[in-house]
């Protein structure tokens, strides 16, 4: 296996040499530079062709948010950002990855931090991840397929949507709620797999780029149809029905194969929910989260079941995973999902075309 060059952006001397000295304990990578800022780092990448980038974002002369919008123009590689966890930080860490960044490692406080050691094998594993990850993937395509789909639409009938998605979510979620039409006839529940802070930044973010409301999911919130609610980082969310109503849970207890909040608890539970028709959607990750959660929609309510392509998708994973099942019904470039989710959602019967 040839070892993974990387390249390492950062204006602090201690964090360019705590993070070379995680990665040259591991022989999968290479270490072929360092930059101070954004403007030097922009020089290195072009003149050493590394495989993966790390980059901070606060940085002297040019910063890391600047330094990525130029290098995915010029020169498009996977980039795995530094973020703090602040709400300042989030935010700059969703506009990167809207940029083009694959991922990120949130530090466990300040810039410079001994506490870095703590995510030591989350940025080994990401970065990893992100050497893989299809960046040419664009999700600024206009849709252009004209297939015709039969789907079960009844002018009376309960709908519910459902999405799960990990790496590569974001901006995933972006592209499909900015074209989801605003009067859909149904809620949609979202889990993306983010710590506290990020899915809150994450919400509103949507909520301004949306025609739908976008929230972060409370617990005990009482659903509402043309809502898309985002489980809280750290948050099981799962859905139950009281009283003919539909109401959201969060909950602590344990990761599920290692999230919180879970695709699979989110689906299981909708799974039990009788008298909705309910449309699921497995976008870009990796890992097979929502893969035992397609089992039991199917199983329990013959759910539909849409499965992010391969040509789209940043990290074929989860996707890949639930088409393994046999079970899934649509596998379509992330381009069409947003106008499949509105013609779902509407309240006449008859046929999907795309236009």
């Amino acid at each position: 296996m040839n070892e993974i060059k990387v390249l390492i952006v950062d204006d602090s001397a201690f964090m360019r040499k705590l993070i070379g000295d995680f990665l040259a304990c591991d022989s999968r990578f290479h270490v072929v530079g360092t930059a101070r800022n954004g403007e030097e780092g922009l020089k290195k990448a072009l003149e050493l062709s590394p495989d993966i980038v790390t980059l901070d974002i606060e940085m002297p002369k040019m910063n890391g948010l600047d330094m990525l919008k130029q290098l995915m123009r010029v020169k498009p590689l996977p980039v795995v950002m530094l973020s703090s966890t602040t709400i300042e930080g989030a935010e700059n860490t969703l506009t990167a990855m809207q940029y083009g960044a694959v991922d990120f490692v949130a530090k466990p406080s300040g810039a410079i931090s001994l506490d870095l050691h703590k995510v030591k094998d989350e940025l080994i594993s990401k970065l990893l991840l992100a050497s893989k990850a299809n960046i040419s993937s664009s999700s600024h395509q206009h849709a252009q397929n004209s297939s015709v789909y039969n789907l079960p639409m009844g002018t009376k009938v309960n709908k519910m949507i459902c999405i799960g998605t990990s790496t590569g979510g974001p901006r995933a979620l972006q592209e499909v709620l900015s074209t989801v039409s605003k009067d859909i006839n149904a809620p949609i529940f979202i889990v993306q797999h983010m710590p506290p802070n990020f899915t809150k930044s994450l919400a509103a973010r949507l909520n301004q780029l949306s025609d739908i409301e976008v929230k972060e999911a409370k617990d005990n919130e009482i659903v509402r149809s043309g809502c898309a609610y985002i489980a809280p980082g750290g948050f099981h969310m799962t859905v139950v029905e009281k009283k003919g109503q539909l109401s959201i849970c969060l909950d602590t207890s344990s990761p599920v194969k290692g999230h919180r909040p879970s695709v699979d608890r989110l689906f299981q539970s909708i799974s039990k929910i009788s008298g909705y028709q309910t449309l699921a959607i497995v976008l870009t990750g990796m890992g097979a989260d929502g893969t035992e959660g397609v089992i039991d929609l199917k199983k329990n309510k013959d759910a539909l079941i849409l499965a992010e392509s391969e040509e789209t998708a940043v990290i074929y994973g989860m996707p890949k995973s639930a088409v393994s099942t046999k079970l899934v019904d649509y596998i379509e470039p992330l381009r069409n999902v947003g106008s499949f989710i509105s013609r779902y959602a509407q309240k006449w019967e008859g046929k999907l075309r795309w236009i």
